[in-house]
Order: C-alpha cells, then sequence, then structure tokens
C-alpha cells in the first residue's frame, strides 16, 4: 500500500468537507421552502373559510388552540404567527415580482419584511439584497431601521460605471447618502479637524453608523509621493468589498475640487498601499451640504469609485430628499438588476 499523501489527503478531507456543507445548505433551503409552502397554505386557507362562511377572529384563535394541541412542541402554530400567515398570503398573493421569491428567505425574514415594509418594490428589495448577501435576520432588521432601500436609491456614486458588476451593488449599499453623527458633542463653529477627532473619540458609534463591516485602520493616514506627504483624514477597511476606503470630512458644502482630491489619493492608495488580492480603493466625501446636481457632474467623467454624501445630526431621512426618490418604473429597473 502506498503512503498517502498528507497534502493530498488534506485537499482530500476538504473536499469532501465541501460536499457536507454542500448538501446540508440544500437541504435546509429545502426545509425552508416546504415550510414556505405550509405557511402560504395555512394563510390562503383562513382566507378562503373566512370568505366562505363570515368566520371573524375567532377562527385564527381556536385553529391556533387545535393546532398545538394535535402538534405539540411544534413551534409556529401561535395565534401571532397564523395572522401572519394570512397577511403572508394576502400581501403576496398575484404579485408576480414578489409571489416567486417567497421560498428565497427564512419565515423569521419574512415577518420582518411584512411587517415593517408596506411597499411592494421595497419588500422586493429587502428579499433580494437579503437573499443575494446572506444577512441575517438582526443584519435585516438594522438595514430596515436604517432605510438602506431609500439610501440605496438615492446614493450618489460612480459605482456603476468604475466597479466591477459582482461588487458594485454591494459597495452602493456600503455607502450612505447622508449619515447621521448626532452622537458629536461640538461647538457650533467647529473646524474639520475638530470633527474627525470627535469621530475618533466616538470611534464605535462612527463605525456602526458606517456599517456593520467596515474596520478601522487609521486617521490622519500619510501617503508620500516623492518627498511629498499628504493626509488621508480617516481610512477604513471594508472586509466584504476587500477594499479599502479613504474618508475625507468637509464642513463646508461640496465643491468639485473634493473629488479631484480624492482621486489622487486613491490612485496613491492602489499603488503604494492595496495588495494584490485587494479590489481597488473607494473614496467616500462627507460634506456638511451638497448640491445633487454638481456632483453629478463632478463624478461624470471620473472612473474612479467615489461616493458623495452629506452629514446631518438625525438619523431620519430629510422630507426634501424623500422627493428625490425615483419613480416606480426607475426603481423596479433598478431592482431588476440586483440578481443579474
Amino acid at each position: 500500500m502506498n503512503k498517502i499523501d498528507k497534502t493530498a489527503y488534506k485537499n482530500f478531507v476538504e473536499e469532501i468537507k465541501e460536499k457536507v456543507y454542500r448538501s446540508q445548505y440544500e437541504a435546509l433551503k429545502s426545509v425552508n421552502k416546504e415550510l414556505i409552502k405550509l405557511y402560504w397554505e395555512i394563510g390562503a386557507s383562513i382566507i378562503e373559510k373566512q370568505e366562505q362562511y363570515g368566520w371573524g377572529k375567532s377562527i385564527v384563535e381556536n385553529l391556533s388552540k387545535d393546532l398545538q394541541k394535535e402538534f405539540p412542541g411544534v413551534k409556529g402554530f401561535s395565534v401571532q404567527n397564523l395572522w401572519y400567515m394570512r397577511q403572508f398570503c394576502t400581501e403576496y398573493k398575484g404579485k408576480e415580482k414578489l409571489q416567486p421569491l417567497v421560498g428565497e428567505i427564512s419565515w423569521s425574514k419574512h415577518i420582518v419584511i411584512i411587517s415593517k415594509c408596506k411597499d411592494d418594490l421595497e419588500r422586493e428589495f429587502y428579499i433580494k439584497m437579503t437573499k443575494k448577501y446572506g444577512w441575517s435576520k438582526n443584519v435585516l432588521i438594522h438595514q430596515v431601521e436604517g432605510q438602506a432601500y431609500e439610501r440605496f436609491l438615492l446614493n450618489q456614486t460612480n459605482f456603476d460605471k468604475s466597479l466591477a458588476e459582482k461588487y458594485k451593488y454591494q459597495a452602493k449599499l456600503a455607502v450612505k447618502d447622508s449619515y447621521s453623527f448626532d452622537f458629536l458633542e461640538m461647538s457650533e463653529d467647529y473646524s474639520e479637524r475638530e470633527m474627525e477627532l470627535g469621530l475618533m473619540k466616538n470611534i464605535r458609534s462612527f463605525l456602526m453608523e458606517m456599517g456593520g463591516d467596515f474596520t478601522f485602520v487609521g486617521n490622519q493616514y500619510r501617503l508620500e509621493v516623492e518627498g511629498d506627504e499628504f493626509y488621508i483624514d480617516l481610512l477604513l477597511y471594508h472586509r466584504k468589498l476587500q477594499s479599502l476606503v479613504a474618508i475625507e470630512l468637509k464642513t463646508t458644502k461640496f465643491k468639485p475640487e473634493h473629488a479631484g482630491q480624492m482621486q489622487f489619493y486613491l490612485a496613491v492608495l492602489d499603488d503604494t498601499v492595496k495588495t494584490e488580492d485587494e479590489n481597488p480603493s473607494i473614496g467616500i466625501i462627507i460634506c456638511k451640504d451638497k448640491n445633487r446636481t454638481v456632483v453629478e457632474y463632478a463624478l461624470k467623467e471620473s472612473n474612479t469609485p467615489i461616493g458623495v454624501a452629506n452629514y446631518t445630526i438625525s438619523d431620519k431621512l430629510p422630507d426634501d430628499m424623500k422627493e428625490l426618490l425615483p419613480t416606480s418604473k426607475e426603481i423596479a429597473e433598478s431592482l431588476g438588476k440586483l440578481l443579474e
């Protein structure tokens, strides 16, 4: 018998492990689809019988008691969950884009979406993004409460043309259109340096506002070009994108020259700091205010991935920004590209 090559055997074991994990994943997906199908049918049956016999709310309470008695220890037949099943079927039935998606995510995530989102396009967005990026329930809740849908549609970046197809949508989700720094305590007249130090003092709150996949690399990050020194206000790293993210803070309104400055920083980062296995660096310019048309022109001809955002002291999307949301047709076209 030939002696077993340790490296070959190790690779063999890894292959088998991968097959087992893949099989377990497929089994879980199959179970989830069957559960969602069951809940859909229960919801549809409740609606049908209420319409047929004129039954009121008591039918749900009675059905819950009988099902829990018949299937002791089986979760999912509470009064509240049966109402969710009815709402689930009511909200999605007959909707050609939503109904085919119902088996793609878990029931607990569906509950989050149907209870927190009232618009069909918004629900489609969160279902697709949850499936595509494997969001957990807690991450999904954070994304909904952080208005990821609105911010995805509103954010001003040039990522569509400057980043590879495989991760440009993840990058767009990583950059908000507006950041809330209401945890900062500063005087009315403050400098960019004071703002930077305030963010460093509240680094945990800052990173939470930026998003859960960011890690801190440094502030006043030094770049050297043939003896000349330059400093990036903040340098972060995005784990999922595997990209360095340069942050420039501006306590004034956005100016076109800010984009030129960021292009320079990103070029130097990619040439001197980025490793071979990392993706191109991304820049985020965070200003006190911005003229959206000026931003569009400033980024129009740039092939360097840059996003421009403003900052506020409120965590709510301003009313005037809600008015800027695209039309339903434009939103549908944008969502249609998510899983292409």
